[in-house]
């Protein structure tokens, strides 16, 4: 078989990827004020949709808000001050960006790993490797 042949037969195989926005969506932030706090709701399931660790997560919220948080023991998030869901948001989606989406095929197949001491987050869908930053 020739080259062109092969390929148009490779080609024929690969799945169509049209749309990968329905397979990764960041959920809206739920909150809600209590006091000088801001509760947000849905952290936990947020958390589990990056695929990540809490504490991870929080940390970054932290430092994106200039703020202190802490997880409670039903999974929400508390911070200090009041922030509206589309600060949250905006954050989240940074997170997303840096940390939980591929740099050079933008899908969310990634996970951590430790390379020459430094934390790199290698996608297991083309197997880019990507300094995180940290």
């Amino acid at each position: 078989m020739d080259y062109e042949k092969q390929l148009d037969r490779a080609i024929e195989k690969t799945p169509d990827i049209t749309d990968e926005s329905g397979r990764f969506s960041i959920p809206d932030p739920t909150v809600r004020e209590e006091g000088s706090t801001t509760v947000f709701e849905n952290f936990q399931s947020t958390v589990d949709r990056f695929g990540r660790e809490d504490t991870h997560v929080i940390k970054f919220l932290q430092s994106e808000l200039g703020t202190n948080g802490e997880i409670d023991e039903s999974g929400r998030a508390r911070l200090t001050g009041s922030f509206r869901e589309t600060r949250i948001s905006d954050a989240l989606d940074e997170y997303a960006e840096e940390f939980v989406l591929c740099n050079e095929c933008g899908l969310p197949d990634t996970r951590f790993e430790r390379e020459r001491g430094a934390r790199v987050l290698r996608c297991e869908a083309c197997g880019a490797i990507s300094p995180t930053g940290e």
